[in-house]
């Protein structure tokens, strides 16, 4: 075991979009990373690295228990310590309830709500032994309210904000905090596949939102940073905190709403 002196985060997804944006903004923080995604986050690790952070990788499966244990493991080796987690992997699935067979159900829950269960339980695990540690899951503002077409995501990131309420109510009082983002639309990659698939266009989305734009990536990354920090947000805990230009807190139909603009 190699300790370090830095914060240490992990995060998921981090081959690109939030996540990639996310390491980026930790990493400005002082934090060294372990980096985890399906595909082996290469770009992000090396422009981390370029910049001489500490940062290391782990291509895996979060749904996976096998790879919870690892990234336990490897934060153990490499750093010595755990200071953040964010749950940051997520894949949508738009289609028509009748139309999502169980297959596609499953997959959505196991990357979405499995996935950061297992890695807050193994990482989870070691900060309450530490005695401190933020725990930060990205959930969306499809978690708080529903939207047609998207029942097996919304359902996965309804389950992320009950897992986020009850891991805080569990661990808060050991010095574990547990808190969740929820974005609105954001320009990432995975917005441009759901885009080309017809499910929705710019103009939609831009009409939603009381500001009337998408959510960026650093929009989100700054959210997940402060809720990261232990000084900043010190007695934050069980909160989910909306990034999403007003989307939940708008009640408004859209020519009502684009009177005020």
């Amino acid at each position: 075991m190699h300790a370090t002196s830095h914060p240490v985060a992990v995060v998921t997804g981090a081959a690109q979009g939030v996540g990639r944006r996310t390491a980026e903004e930790l990493a400005a923080r002082g934090y060294a990373l372990l980096l985890i995604d399906l595909h082996e986050p290469a770009a992000t690790l090396g422009a981390l690295r370029a910049q001489g952070i500490l940062a290391e990788s782990l291509t895996a499966d979060v749904s996976l228990e096998k790879t919870a244990l690892a990234a336990a493991q490897r934060v153990q080796e490499r750093f010595g310590r755990v200071d953040v987690l964010v749950n940051n992997a997520g894949i949508s699935c738009i289609r028509p309830a009748l139309e999502t067979s169980a297959a596609q159900w499953q997959r959505v829950q196991d990357v979405n709500l499995l996935g950061p269960f297992l890695l807050s339980r193994e990482l989870g695990r070691l900060m309450l032994e530490a005695g401190a540690g933020s725990i930060v899951n990205v959930a969306s503002v499809a978690g708080l309210l529903g939207i047609a077409e998207r029942s097996a995501y919304n359902a996965s990131k309804h389950g992320l904000i009950g897992l986020t309420r009850t891991l805080a109510a569990e661990w808060g009082g050991r010095g574990v905090r547990v808190n969740a983002v929820c974005p609105g639309w954001i320009k990432t990659e995975m917005d441009e596949a759901d885009q080309g698939s017809g499910a929705y266009s710019d103009a939609d989305i831009e009409a939603r939102v009381p500001m009337g734009r998408f959510a960026t990536a650093t929009d989100v990354a700054r959210a997940i940073a402060y809720l990261a920090d232990p000084q900043q947000s010190a007695f934050v805990n069980g909160h989910t905190l909306s990034v999403d230009g007003g989307w939940y807190a708008d009640g408004s139909w859209d020519n009502l709403r684009l009177r005020q603009r």
